[in-house]
């Protein structure tokens, strides 16, 4: 599965690395993704999803069910 976030949708970011020399080589800014399970009380089951650290901070604040709301609104299956 690739680097991205399932609520925020964070996927990884492109760039260069440059080296002392001013060399040029390709480089991914990947966000920092982590795998979080939560008890989610409506449906009387736990869900497993992969969430930027951001985002874990962010269901702490507005609770699962608004954020597995706003994940179904994206399209991604909960």
């Amino acid at each position: 599965m690739s680097a991205h976030c399932q609520l925020t949708g964070a996927r990884p970011g492109f760039g260069n690395a440059i080296s002392h020399s001013h060399r040029r080589t390709s480089r991914r800014f990947d966000p920092n993704i982590q795998n979080k399970r939560y008890w989610l009380p409506s449906e009387g089951r736990h869900v497993r999803l992969t969430l930027s650290a951001r985002a874990i901070k962010t269901i702490d604040s507005i609770g699962i069910e608004a954020a597995a709301a706003r994940i179904r609104a994206r399209g991604t299956k909960v």
